[in-house]
């Protein structure tokens, strides 16, 4: 953990460093990558693999040294070029070498392309399905939108589903519907919260120390309990979100659902 926060402050500094978080300051010539490989080059997946997997890992998703360089949304909300350009000349104080010396200009250019492509399977795969009939089935007949959020609109018991079609392939989208417990959305442990006058309350910590906790109920209305006032409290890994929808929805109605998920990223860019 310490490594990644060390990587992330350091990406900001270098950027810095390098004028690519002011356009007013003039850019090297050595920042400038000539080109960006096509995002399926075979190239560069051999070259990350050989220059980068020891550190990243071979997805590029994190590994004993290095960070997630695929999905971390401050590698994702940089440029292709300040990406070359941190490839180039490394981040010292992080511990990631420069590799301006040991690669050529397209070498580094097909590597900033697969990552790209690493980073957007999901956004990029075909997704089969009516989104405006899914977005009606999200906040209405399967009530998704009481808890989730896309873009803005709805819940925040769940977790914000803006960006989640982005590294969720449709398949994996899918299974997070139907099996909810598997553990395929990201959000905290559910609880039950009994105090010693009868009160009882299901949902989540949204913040909690040694002498209360605020809950998050399933109402979406908050609850600040002192834990001295608690009978029990019980914590429970599992989701609160609903594992009937395989019987709720139609086969159909699922694909709308899922196609509207996944499609938020794409339409987003657009």
């Amino acid at each position: 953990m310490r490594v990644a926060a060390i990587f992330q402050r350091a990406v900001s500094l270098t950027l810095v460093s390098l004028g690519l978080l002011n356009p007013g300051r003039a850019e090297t010539r050595g920042d400038r990558p000539t080109s960006i490989a096509p995002q399926s080059s075979p190239r560069g997946r051999e070259t990350f693999r050989s220059r980068c997997a020891a550190c990243h890992g071979l997805d590029g998703r994190g590994g004993e040294h290095g960070p997630d360089i695929v999905t971390s949304p401050k590698v994702r909300g940089i440029s292709d070029r300040a990406l070359f350009a941190i490839i180039t000349h490394g981040i010292p104080r992080a511990g990631m070498p420069a590799f301006g010396l040991l690669l050529e200009p397209d070498e580094i250019g097909a590597v900033v392309g697969y990552i790209r492509r690493a980073g957007s399977k999901g956004a990029t795969a075909r997704v089969p399905g009516d989104p405006a009939r899914g977005e009606s089935l999200f906040f209405g007949k399967a009530d998704c939108g009481d808890c989730h959020m896309v873009r803005g609109k709805g819940g925040f018991l769940g977790a914000d589903l803006s960006d989640y079609g982005r590294d969720h392939s449709p398949a994996q989208i899918l299974r997070a519907i139907l099996h909810p417990d598997a553990g395929s959305l990201p959000g905290p442990e559910a609880m039950t919260a009994v105090t010693r006058d009868g009160q009882q309350w299901t949902g989540i910590a949204r913040n909690e120390d040694n002498f209360s906790i605020q809950l998050l109920d399933t109402k979406g209305v908050f609850h600040l309990i002192v834990k001295s006032d608690l009978a029990s409290l019980k914590r429970e890994p599992r989701s609160l979100m609903p594992d009937d929808y395989g019987s709720r929805l139609s086969s159909i109605e699922l694909q709308d659902l899922v196609s509207y998920v996944a499609r938020q990223q794409i339409a987003h860019r657009r």
